[in-house]
């Protein structure tokens, strides 16, 4: 099912396999004047066949769905708009916290970051204009609170050593620093606070940072920070 919106609002689509899950979320964007629900699926096979063409800017994509489930449509979907000059559309996936590698796995195949299925309908509103606007974390906090929870499968049973690991070798010294901040899930207002420059040069540290390590985001970014062992649980 599809819908146009105006167009100066940020197009979601919903995909979950419970439609009263889908009803919900739809009649919370949809009651925001910049947000605007264009598409829903109940599976992932169906995501695909809808959202590849469609490329919506931002997709709240469940994870556990029978048939094709949120990794694989996540995995498909990223492929597939890889490969269109331009295209912005990024997915949150939707979680209960406790699904650990499945959701690390998810972020790896092209998530853009997570969203616990029971957060408030203000956070849920807030993440999808923080990821549309692709320059903040999706809930740092909680995001990082995952990341620590899921170490072992980041580093494996013994911790990386940041010197052995080749994706750091092009950052500067200062642009290491901004990865670090990132991965505690500063702002870009407060990483400037952090290091005394302003939010400007923050924005182009960051910029250099995800250019450098090819990460499609933020939450990129700060996956291979951990995996890299330049960042480690509670530090």
């Amino acid at each position: 099912m599809t819908d146009l919106p105006s167009p100066d609002q940020i197009r979601v689509a919903l995909v979950d396999d419970q439609q009263l899950v889908r009803a919900g979320f739809r009649m919370v964007i949809d009651s925001q004047p910049d947000l605007h629900v264009v598409a829903e699926a109940g599976d992932g096979d169906e995501a695909v066949r809808l959202l590849t063409p469609l490329r919506p800017d931002v997709v709240l994509m469940d994870v556990r769905m029978p048939g094709t489930d949120g990794l694989a449509a996540t995995a498909r979907l990223a492929e597939a708009w890889s490969a269109v000059p331009g295209a912005q559309s990024r997915i949150i996936v939707l979680t209960t916290f406790d699904l650990d590698e499945y959701v690390l796995e998810a972020i790896r195949a092209g998530a853009s970051g997570f969203l616990l299925k029971d957060a408030p309908p203000e956070e849920m509103l807030g993440a999808i204009r923080t990821v549309h606007r692709g320059d903040a974390v999706i809930a740092p906090s909680s995001t990082r609170r995952l990341l620590e929870h899921m170490s072992t499968a980041l580093t494996g049973d013994a911790p990386a050593d940041p010197a052995d690991d080749a994706r750091l070798d092009a950052l500067t010294e200062r642009e290491r620093e901004v990865l670090v901040l990132m991965a505690r899930g500063r702002s870009n207002t407060e990483i400037g606070a952090d290091l005394f420059v302003a939010e400007a040069t923050v924005k182009t540290h960051v910029g250099r940072v995800l250019a450098k390590l090819g990460a499609r985001d933020r939450v990129q970014a700060v996956v291979t920070a951990y995996e890299s062992g330049l960042v480690r649980p509670g530090s």
